[in-house]
């Protein structure tokens, strides 16, 4: 017999891919709003320190530009 679990994710997969994207949406809006109660993997947490502790050097870049780097590299 198949989960619970397993069965709303066969649903879910049936619905089309708009109302799957609305509905992740919501379940990242419903996480936003207790962050803390969000698990952060250690790695994450020592990558951001080691970030924050020797930062890249020079300014950072915009989204456009960024977004252009992005764009050249797919072409």
């Amino acid at each position: 017999m198949a989960s619970k679990s397993n069965v709303l994710r066969d649903e879910i997969l049936q619905l089309p891919p708009s109302e799957r994207l609305k509905l992740v949406e919501e379940i990242w809006d419903s996480l936003a709003t207790t962050p803390e109660s969000v698990p952060v993997p250690d790695w994450h947490k020592e990558e951001l320190d080691r970030r924050l502790e020797s930062p890249a050097p020079g300014p950072g870049k915009n989204w456009e530009q960024v977004r252009g780097k992005l764009r050249d590299k797919g072409s």
